[in-house]
């Protein structure tokens, strides 16, 4: 039987940049997913620094907001763990997209309050469209963005940039991937987890390529090909 007719969890993540190894999560979701998002668990949380402005933009969230109605990190971040491995022990997928962003992030803050890991306390199976849709599609011009591939795949999205909205989409477009290419779905999951492993260093080895070849040394020397996690201290390094 194919996975895709159980149920799924999906993740995702609005922080305060970019940077995993010193960034801060500011609102999070993890969605029960069973022939359609059957519940979308949402945080807000008080990073305890500074949201700076150009994050604040994207995601709508401003450090008064998280102050006044965040709760506090440590707790939301417990809490996001615990729904995640509920989901693992269960035998469901996560859907991350760009997992190695969202799952680092994850860890990096466990670390930081001194919390159980998700992967210290599963072993999960991911699913990253991100990932697959660059396996299955490799030739396609323009940009990847959870935006993009929602629109390339019929996907209705709720609003970019809010934590709910993209955790649903994620998941709707891993979906909508297995019906355009069936291959996928019928690929026991731990099976699928380990090919992209090997896809994903493949991508980012292509990316640090192209970077080198551009001329933007820079950006290739950050370029990491591990996949779904980044190792401690790894990121940009």
């Amino acid at each position: 039987m194919s996975w895709t007719v159980g149920p799924i969890a999906g993740l995702d993540f609005e922080t305060t940049g970019v940077d995993p190894e010193v960034d801060r999560i500011v609102s999070g979701a993890v969605v029960e997913w069973d022939n359609g998002p059957r519940r979308v668990r949402s945080w807000l949380a008080d990073p305890g620094v500074e949201i700076p402005p150009g994050a604040a933009r994207i995601h709508g969230i401003s450090t008064e907001r998280a102050r006044a109605e965040g709760r506090p990190a440590a707790e939301v971040v417990a809490e996001v763990i615990a729904a995640l491995v509920a989901a693992v022990e269960a035998g469901q997928p996560l859907v991350v997209m760009n997992a190695p962003f969202d799952l680092t992030m994850l860890e990096r803050e466990a670390e930081r309050y001194g919390l159980y890991s998700l992967f210290s306390a599963s072993a999960p199976l991911v699913l990253d469209p991100r990932v697959l849709d660059k396996h299955c599609d490799r030739y396609q011009r323009g940009q990847r963005r959870l935006e993009d591939l929602c629109a390339r795949y019929s996907v209705v999205h709720g609003g970019a940039h809010d934590a709910g909205a993209d955790a649903v989409a994620a998941c709707a477009v891993t979906l909508a991937l297995a019906d355009e290419y069936p291959w996928i779905g019928k690929t026991p999951l731990p099976e699928l987890h380990e090919r992209q492993v090997g896809w994903a260093a493949g991508q980012q080895s292509g990316l640090r390529e192209h970077f080198k070849a551009s001329g933007q040394a820079h950006r290739a020397a950050t370029v990491r090909e591990e996949w779904p996690l980044i190792p401690l201290a790894g990121w940009g390094r």
